[in-house]
């Protein structure tokens, strides 16, 4: 993988909503080209809006980033729906929807449409790499690499190796993670992996509280804040992260563990149906 030298490196993004957004715009800030894909021009319209804001507000949250002129940004950026104008990129990110329906047949049309060469990160939250790797006639370049939102705001990314992810895409995977300013902390393959395995029993105890305690979100999150010292609280996380994300990860973590205490309370599970997911939708714990 990789472009000739001299050569500006293209990355592709595959799904473009709240996290892709964030996953290209650091790509951007660090001097990447990127092919942004999603399924319909009207998402491709608003994710080029989050874009450019991502990559104007981007620095003052991680002081030391770069800076993108409007001409320079354009000039480095691309949306498409079309999957073959991915040809020309020496890695793919996948961020769609955790729906394994989804991912799967994802899978199957990106790995007629790469060249063998090129490798597909797995940014998911639950999904095992090995699983999807076997759509695939690449499963050693299959490997998981999370990127936290928003990606340019943070110094890691959990990176997860499938039982055929080869040594050569994990080195690959490392040094990219690197050009980005960030470490690569590298875990199995296993339900949930290191951060969604805990965060997420977070996230369901804290809406847990919420619904059967009464405690008020403010609460729950200034508690977490204040006394341990965590940016954020679990449920302004969780809505950032989107409600219905989070509840299919729940899902998943069930179905693979068979632990109750990832079964959604029911409280995340009405958010989510009455269409209140969080920042997203202007509206989850919170107003936005």
């Amino acid at each position: 993988m990789g472009d000739p030298a001299g050569a500006r490196r293209r990355i592709g993004v595959v799904g473009a909503g709240a996290i892709g957004t964030s996953v290209g715009a650091d790509f951007l800030l660090h001097g990447f080209e990127v092919v942004f894909v999603d399924r319909d021009e009207q998402i491709l319209a608003e994710a080029a809006r989050k874009v450019a804001e991502g990559v104007r507000f981007a620095p003052m949250l991680r002081p030391g980033l770069g800076r993108l002129s409007r001409a320079e940004l354009a000039e480095r950026v691309r949306y498409v729906v079309d999957l073959g104008e991915l040809a020309g990129c020496e890695f793919v990110v996948e961020n769609v929807t955790e729906d394994w329906a989804v991912k799967r047949e994802l899978y199957a049309r990106l790995d007629a449409a790469l060249p063998p060469q090129v490798g597909i990160g797995v940014n998911t939250s639950s999904i095992s790499i090995q699983r999807l790797a076997a759509e695939t006639t690449r499963p050693e370049w299959i490997i998981g690499i999370h990127f936290m939102n928003p990606a340019y705001a943070t110094e890691a990314v959990e990176v997860m190796r499938g039982a055929n992810t080869s040594d050569d895409c994990l080195a690959y995977v490392e040094e990219l993670v690197r050009s980005l300013g960030k470490q690569a902390i590298v875990v199995g393959d296993f339900p949930g992996f290191v951060s969604n395995r805990i965060s997420h029993v977070f996230f369901n105890e804290a809406a847990r509280l919420v619904q059967e305690e009464g405690v008020e979100p403010t609460v729950v999150d200034q508690v977490f804040k204040r006394c341990f010292g965590h940016t954020m609280g679990p449920l302004e996380t969780a809505d950032l992260i989107g409600l219905d994300t989070v509840v299919l990860t729940l899902r998943h973590l069930r179905e693979s563990t068979h632990e109750d205490r990832y079964e959604p309370c029911g409280l995340l599970q009405q958010k989510v149906a009455d269409g209140e997911v969080g920042r997203k939708a202007g509206r989850g714990f919170y107003r936005y």
